[in-house]
């Protein structure tokens, strides 16, 4: 969802190719966003296993998915990259692939058997040309409804299942006081929040229309315009103090029983872990209101060439720890993710990620990420366009439809 520019990738420096087998104790600076509490404590589980077999970890953290991305593009352009970096699963790392930045990881990728436990649609996500250039690390759904069980309790309200309840629900709080949904000011939250909306009120064949098939005749529709009216009746309900609020903090006020609901990736129970409560319980959950369907997204690491034999045997050491069996079960569950191995125990993990372990393993059960079917050109255009739409109350939902229309014309 969160994107960069085309811009950061200007003159490539060429650089040596990926070479070398034998693991050593070296250091790898890896850059990444996970900085809230709950990310923090599931990035630790790498770094611990990494350091416990002979690397050094040396930990880079930039806070925010766009900076993040950016720091890094620019020293791996500048010839100065760091030993790995993160992504979003999808077409975010196609750039640095095409310009010849990034190593091949296929030495290590079939050494440990990654094409027997990553299903079908990760391996194309993480290969270009068939060669594996990223590592997944995780599997996410983006489209999360969490309330607090308590406050709905007291207000007399049950976890709703269509959107006409949830709707009866923030008007109930509303009058109640209670800030019925929480909701940041970053863009990207934003972003989020429509393309739940996409998947939860158009339904999973709209979403399919409009990010797989670039069908124009479902953006025009009747459906669709049903969606931005949704998405635009839900600005009714934040609060004021949104405009200055990350998502964690968003997620903080539903924990912390001050907002009734947040819509937010499955990486909030990061947060509800962090805070000492269990999700599904204080904290619960509904996987996709109005449509149960997995939205497949996560995060993978890519590992930039370079021709320092050192930080190439901790490329390979760290691409091999991330995706150990028992590294893959112990951060996800503090991450709020499911594993990328189809061979782990996942019966351990919360009854969250039960209800989204059954979603994946029905036929129509999921959907793929924006992020794997749009380029970060289209999608930033799109988060442009509804950003300004959420926070600008006097557009009304054709003008929407007309932005997105032209998104999708320019294409």
């Amino acid at each position: 969802m969160k994107h960069i520019s085309k811009a950061l990738l200007g003159a490539a420096a060429s650089l040596a190719i990926l070479a070398g087998s034998a693991f050593a104790a070296e250091k790898a600076e890896v850059i990444h966003w996970w900085t809230s509490g709950g990310e923090s404590a599931a990035v630790k589980v790498f770094a611990d296993q990494f350091n416990a077999q002979g690397g050094e970890w040396v930990d880079a953290a930039i806070a925010g998915g766009e900076a993040a991305r950016a720091a890094g593009i620019n020293r791996i352009v500048g010839g100065n990259p760091p030993t790995a970096m993160q992504f979003n699963t999808g077409k975010q790392f196609e750039d640095l692939v095409a310009q010849g930045l990034l190593g091949s990881l296929d030495e290590v990728a079939a050494a440990d058997g990654w094409a027997k436990f990553l299903s079908p649609v990760l391996v194309k996500a993480v290969s270009r040309d068939g060669h594996f250039y990223a590592v997944p690390v995780n599997i996410h759904s983006n489209n999360w409804l969490w309330y607090n069980a308590d406050v709905l309790a007291k207000n007399g309200i049950e976890p709703p299942k269509t959107w006409d309840e949830l709707f009866a629900a923030l008007d109930k709080l509303k009058a109640a006081g209670v800030i019925p949904m929480a909701q940041s000011g970053d863009a990207w939250t934003q972003l989020l929040l429509f393309n739940d909306v996409v998947l939860g009120v158009g339904g999973r064949d709209l979403f399919l229309k409009i990010f797989q098939d670039n069908d124009m005749e479902a953006i025009k529709s009747p459906e669709f315009k049903k969606v931005a009216e949704t998405f635009g009746k839900l600005r009714e309900y934040g609060d004021a103090g949104q405009q200055g609020r990350q998502w964690n903090q968003a997620t903080g006020l539903v924990i912390d029983g001050k907002a009734g609901f947040n819509f937010m990736g499955d990486w909030a129970k990061g947060e509800i872990i962090a805070a000492g409560l269990t999700p599904g319980k204080e904290v619960g959950c509904v996987p996709g209101l109005g449509n149960q369907v997995y939205w497949i997204g996560g995060d993978v690491f890519v590992f930039p060439k370079t021709d320092n034999a050192d930080a190439q045997k901790a490329q390979k050491l760290l691409a091999h720890v991330m995706l150990e069996p028992d590294t893959q079960v112990a951060f996800n569950a503090k991450k709020g993710s499911v594993p990328v191995r189809a061979d782990v125990d996942t019966s351990k993990l919360d009854v969250c990620a039960q209800e989204g372990l059954k979603l994946l393993a029905k036929p129509d059960g999921a959907v793929p990420g924006t992020d794997f079917l749009q380029t970060p050109d289209t999608l930033g255009s799109l988060q442009d366009a509804i950003g300004q739409f959420w926070t600008t109350p006097s557009q009304t939902p054709d003008e929407l439809v007309a932005k997105v229309v032209s998104i999708w014309e320019s294409k």
